[in-house]
This record gives structure tokens, sequence and C-alpha cells, in this order.
């Protein structure tokens, strides 16, 4: 079967999720969550199955930019479509399945330079593995921080029908900090994995990357610090964390879209 097939499925039920969820913070529609929830599982299903068939070749594990895009963003609408059981966290649907929709037309669509490797060996798999966990949470802390920012402006200049359909403040703020001690730990053992399973750390667009994720895992590190010592919450959370991703794409992504698509084309 060809991986085209479950991502086009994938990218339409995004699509048609996002616009159930989008109609119904204006009004109100009968079963919206179990609706979209039961369309979303689809998607997030066929999602993971189009990147497990791109990544897994014959010539080994596929680390382009556009599958490794695509593999995080699945992840990141695995994990907050399962978090939305226990949070109210429905609108972030909004913002989180376009991008994913968006990743698999580039992993489909989007010519990439392709990287399979033979080579990996379960040590670099599980590093592999955390990198993406603490990416996937991290990201969603980012988005929580932006609707936290907005939330607080729309506060701030009484917009009272606004936010009522948002989750309440106090809610966000606590999510937005618990998802930040998780990302935290699995970023620093995706750290300290890569310190000791690659051996190649200090080429050039490793150690480009290795030193921009440690300037992000300061930044998290001293927002948590002034959290539990200062008492740090509201837009200096925001900015705080925002920077801190800010700081994750360009390690990450800035990196491999220098090395696979500017140089490739020089």
């Amino acid at each position: 079967m060809s991986s085209e097939i479950p991502g086009i499925i994938a990218i339409v039920l995004y699509l048609v999720s996002t616009g159930i969820q989008f109609l119904s913070l204006n009004r109100d529609i009968p079963r919206v969550k179990s609706i979209v929830s039961a369309l979303a599982s689809v998607a997030v299903l066929c999602h993971g199955v189009t990147v497990y068939m791109d990544l897994y070749g014959a010539a080994g594990i596929n680390l382009g930019i556009y599958p490794m895009l695509s593999l995080m963003a699945v992840s990141i609408a695995a994990i907050v479509l399962g978090s939305n059981y226990r949070r109210p966290l429905a609108n972030l649907f909004i913002a989180i399945f376009p991008l994913a929709a968006i990743s698999l037309v580039l992993e489909l669509f989007v010519q990439g330079a392709p990287h399979p490797r033979p080579d990996i060996t379960p040590g670099i798999l599980s590093h592999i593995a955390l990198s993406v966990i603490a990416y996937s949470l991290l990201t969603i802390a980012a988005l929580q921080a932006a609707l936290l920012s907005f939330g607080d402006y729309e506060m701030k200049h009484r917009n009272l029908g606004v936010l009522q359909r948002l989750p309440p403040l106090q809610t966000m703020e606590a999510l937005l900090f618990e998802t930040l001690w998780v990302g935290l730990v699995f970023l620093s053992l995706s750290i300290t994995s890569g310190f000791v399973f690659l051996e190649d750390i200090e080429s050039p667009g490793l150690i480009h990357h290795t030193i921009i994720t440690l300037a992000a895992w300061l930044v998290f590190a001293v927002l948590l610090w002034g959290r539990l010592r200062l008492g740090w919450r509201g837009p200096i959370a925001s900015r705080w964390t925002l920077t801190g991703f800010v700081l994750l794409v360009l390690g990450y992504f800035g990196s491999k879209l220098m090395l696979e698509i500017i140089l490739a084309r020089v």
C-alpha cells in the first residue's frame, strides 16, 4: 500500500476535525467532542501509518527533514488528543491539526533529500525517541503559552466573550508548567543520550544543534527555577516558554533546513 493513501485520509480528517471544532467556538453543536475525537483518532492513526511507511525502508531509517517533521507532528497530535480526556484542550486542535496536515503535505508531495540510515543502533534510536517526545511536549507547552498570553490580553481588554470560550487561565497556566516539567525531563534525557550514543557529535551540523539545544534547555530550566523561587507566571512564563521553543526549532529544524534544503541546492 502506498503511504499517500492513509496520508491523504489523515489530511482530510484533520481539516474536517478542525472545521467542526472551530464552528463549535461560536455555536453549540451536540456531541461535538465525541465527533471530533473520533475523526481525529482515525486521522492520527492514518498519519502514524504514513510516517511509519516513510521512515522505515529497505535502505534503513529515513531521517530526512520532512519525515521527522511529520513524526513530531503526529506525536503532538496524539499527546494532545489523549490529554483532552483529562484536561480541556480541545481548542488546541484548531492550531495543531492544520499543522499536522501541513506536515503530511510536505512529507508526501514536497521532494526532500532522503537520508536513509542503515546503521541506527538501539542507543541512537532511543535518543531519537526521547528527542521526539521532548520536542512534542515542549511544542504543546509553547502553544499553551501562546494561548495563555492571548487570554491575559483579552482579560486586560475585558473581552469576556472570547474568554468564555477558553479554559480558565489558572487551568492553562497549571497545564503549561506541568508540560514544561515533563518536557524538560525528556529534553535532559535526550541531550544526555546524544552525548553518550552519537559518535559524530562534533560535526558541523550536530555541534550547532547541540549548542542551541543546550541554550533552550537553559531557558526552560531558568523559567522553572523562577517559577519555584520567584513565583513567575503569566506573561513572563509565556515569553520564556516561547523563547525556549524558538531556540529548539532553530536548533533542530534550522540545522536540518540549512544542510538538507538550502546547501543541497547551492
